[in-house]
């Protein structure tokens, strides 16, 4: 053999043994990471700790859960079963599903586990949020919060939330092309959480520049907790910082005017009943609570909002079926469309006044109508362009203005039965949150297992609807499950948890209800919809459940000429 052959072979030979004894580290390295979680059970417990792999070092199987989605806790459940254990996000978590399980987990709370939100979540939010405090500090930041949710404030958000909600949906009308509804969802949400939660008024390109601050955060919220540059920790600080930066010059205004003026959002509700309990809250308390809010009405909302329509879409027989209710109710095209005249339109003035629209400039600063140029356009009959030139207040005004369906209310919205029922289903078949985050307080028992003290807990929320024994065929969207002849979900408290449970539930859960019925018939009763994909979107559960590649649809105004009236 020549000395050139025995060069090939020896670097060949040394080739293979490199990537074997990469091989062999990387088994034997895994296998001690194995092992290294396996001896932290619970000695003093004879119960064995769930089945279930621990991934890679220090990764765990965070990238297989990011790009997996559902079928990463689906797979595992079926071959794990309903209680498992794997590493997500630097944190050993043990995953449980069904009613039983998770009643033992939302009701333990303070006892066996305290509320854990992924380290990086709790970075970027703030120490001062609800969501990052415990105990004591837990209830009273929670008794503040209560003030802002009463059926009272809920009340007084209601003409906001509407004016908010008809401005975007006119954008969405005015798109010459589709509209991807999952970021028009998030900008609505976002308007609603800086319009009628925190009382901001704030010029279009503000808020569009917060929007994209805001959306840096959210997409960073749930990363490995590790602060490097570049880092998705590090992301979502800096855009943290941003937006403490921006609201702190809004709310040191605001907090001027509230001693001379008087206020029914829900930051004021929040701020007067800190001033009833004796607590003095500093600016950066503030800060992180105002950040708190919008982050509690943005993503989840959003998500919701989105599968409402794509289930509407998805199932027109409900669609018309909700339709039916609005007008008998007052709320359809046809009970409205009475009124409304292309030569003859009205608005509700500030002064509480009907006043005749006009459509040229001169009659945009008479009447303060923002649509110059161009016909206005009737929501309900679809006359005119409806294209609005000006910024987010102006549109409100411009949205209210050419519709005639009556204002919502709360008992107005509580006839609507059927759509009640439309949001429950929606939020049963694709919950927003797929689960929730506790740490062990004491090793407990599960399914027969251990659960260790300090572990991270992940209760299933999704996986919990889907397996549940109380739905007739829960794989089915089917709104009359909750309707009162059949009502599924009085079986068991704990197998409907969309807002989770106990004293973790979600306080905002009657506003994101609100939110989602108030979407629902502004959409229902003034426009039409059409998807503009040939398929419908997969979904993708991480973080929130949201379609993947985004649902396009084509919104356009209903043309009630179109219809017998």
């Amino acid at each position: 053999m020549s000395l050139l052959e025995l060069s090939h072979c020896s670097v060949l030979a040394t080739a293979v043994t490199s990537v074997l004894s990469a091989l062999l580290l990387l088994a034997v390295s895994r296998q001690l990471w194995t092992f290294r979680w396996t001896i932290t059970r619970d000695r003093e417990c004879k119960l064995p700790l769930p089945k279930g792999s621990m991934g890679w070092p220090v990764i765990g199987e965070t990238f297989h859960w990011l790009f997996q989605g559902s079928s990463f806790h689906i797979s595992r459940r079926e071959k794990y079963g309903n209680v498992f254990k794997t590493h997500l996000l630097g944190r050993p978590v043990i995953r449980v599903t069904g009613a039983e399980n998770i009643r033992k987990i939302l009701l333990g709370e303070h006892n066996l586990v305290c509320t854990q939100w992924p380290q990086s979540t709790r970075i970027i939010l703030g120490p001062n949020t609800l969501v990052n405090s415990i105990g004591d500090l837990h209830k009273q930041k929670r008794k503040i919060l209560a003030k802002v949710f009463t059926r009272g404030a809920l009340e007084t958000y209601i003409p906001r939330l509407q004016d908010v909600v008809k401005s975007e949906i006119s954008k969405w009308c005015s798109e010459p092309g589709s509209v991807d509804v999952y970021s028009a969802a998030k900008s609505l949400t976002f308007r609603i959480a800086v319009r009628v939660l925190l009382g901001l008024t704030m010029e279009e390109g503000r808020v569009n520049y917060l929007s994209k601050i805001f959306e840096q955060l959210m997409n960073n919220l749930f990363s490995l907790p590790i602060d490097v540059p570049m880092s998705g920790l590090r992301k979502g600080i800096k855009a943290r910082e941003v937006l403490h930066a921006c609201m702190e010059k809004i709310i040191e205004e605001k907090l001027q005017k509230q001693q001379t003026e008087e206020y029914s959002d829900a930051f004021d509700h929040m701020l007067s009943s800190a001033k009833e309990n004796g607590l003095d809250i500093s600016i950066q308390e503030l800060k992180e609570s105002a950040v708190e809010l919008i982050f509690a009405a943005h993503s989840t909302t959003a998500s919701a909002s989105t599968s409402l329509i794509l289930q509407l879409l998805r199932h027109p027989s409900v669609a018309e079926k909700a339709k039916a209710e609005l007008e008998a109710h007052g709320f359809g095209c046809d009970s409205n469309c009475k009124n409304c005249s292309a030569e003859s339109k009205t608005w509700d003035g500030d002064g509480g006044e009907d006043v005749p629209l006009k459509t040229d400039r001169t009659a945009r600063d008479e009447n303060k109508n923002c649509c110059a140029g161009t016909e206005t356009s009737c929501p309900v009959c679809g006359t005119g362009t409806g294209v609005c030139e000006s910024a987010s207040d102006s549109g409100e005004k411009v949205a209210r203005s050419g519709s005639s369906l009556p204002h919502l209310s709360m008992e107005k919205l509580s006839r609507l039965r059927y759509l009640d029922c439309v949001v429950k289903e929606v939020l049963r078949f694709l919950p927003p949150v797929s689960g929730g985050y506790r740490t062990a307080l004491q090793t407990f028992e599960l399914d027969g297992y251990q659960i260790p003290k300090g572990w991270s807990v992940m209760y299933s929320i999704r996986d919990t609807h889907e397996t549940a024994a109380a739905y007739q065929s829960p794989e089915l969207f089917d709104p009359d499950r909750f309707g009162s002849e059949r009502d599924e979900s009085k079986t068991g408290r704990f197998n409907y948890v969309p807002f989770g449970g106990g004293i973790r539930s979600c306080i905002g859960r009657e506003l994101a209800q609100l939110i989602l019925k108030t979407l629902a018939v502004e959409l229902l009763a003034t426009t039409e919809y059409k998807l503009a994909t040939e398929t419908f979107p997969k979904m993708q559960t991480v973080p929130v459940v949201h379609p993947v590649n985004g649902l396009r649809v084509h919104f356009n105004y209903l043309h009630c000429a179109s219809r017998e009236i």
